[in-house]
């Protein structure tokens, strides 16, 4: 009877062992949904933004059609429905390397920078990418730990029962990896005050150098000249003897 119950026991253990990794896998998967979904509700929001954005340059900068039609068609491609987070990552890349082409055109428009849409689209979009960027590292951590479960034993073997499979990290690869950041609030192409790219302060005299007329210090002061005290008087001189 005993040795019936130690087997009983070991199966009960095991199929609770089982059922543990299997909820667990699923409670995952459902963040990693969850978490996409979340994600993509920001980036509605970002397209729509920036379709507002467009049409309000449109009535200061109609001649840039270029630029314009540029962040138009980035837009569009990014809005592409049944994209993998891989691609919209590439998509939204692209996008954000179009609005900093607008963000230049918007440079040379001050009556545009003043305007009073103009800047609330930009106080939202910034708003907006804050979050997309705090909602992606909360999804590539919940993706990072699926594929680790996913890849690693035990749990591969349950995932595979339980058809849990990799999830992509929302993220490009290559050259667009790194996003271009968009900023509306620079009073230059990415520089703040329109100052140049890595420009140096200026130079001081050279360390050696014989220094300039402006360089050299005045010689010290040596005060006011003492004046040396009056001699005294000569007594007058004794009567001669008579």
């Amino acid at each position: 009877m005993l040795p019936v119950l130690i087997v009983v026991g070991v199966i009960v253990l095991l199929v609770l062992w089982f059922v543990g990794l299997y909820n667990g896998l699923i409670s995952l998967r459902n963040r990693v949904q969850e978490a996409w979904a979340q994600i993509d509700t920001e980036l509605k929001r970002r397209h729509d933004l920036i379709g507002n954005l467009v049409e309000t340059v449109k009535g200061y900068a109609m001649h840039e059609r270029g630029t314009l039609e540029a962040v138009t068609a980035a837009r569009a491609s990014a809005m592409a429905p049944g994209q993998s987070p891989a691609q919209a990552a590439k998509s939204e890349a692209a996008l954000s390397q179009a609005l900093v082409r607008l963000n230049a055109v918007a440079e040379a428009y001050p009556d545009l920078k003043a305007n009073v849409n103009f800047l609330e689209l930009q106080r939202e979009l910034t708003s907006t990418e804050d979050r997309i960027a705090s909602a992606r590292r909360y999804y590539n951590a919940n993706v990072r730990e699926l594929n680790t479960k996913v890849e690693t034993i035990p749990t591969n073997f349950v995932a595979g029962i339980a058809h849990v499979g990799r999830a992509e990290y929302f993220e490009a690869e290559g050259e667009d990896r790194e996003p271009a950041k968009v900023d509306f609030n620079t009073g230059g192409y990415g520089q703040p005050g329109g100052g140049s790219v890595g420009g140096a302060a200026p130079a001081g005299p050279a360390i050696g150098a014989p220094a300039g007329p402006q360089d050299q210090a005045a010689p010290p002061s040596m005060g006011t000249p003492i004046t040396p005290p009056p001699a005294p008087p000569v007594p007058p001189a004794p009567p001669a003897a008579s």
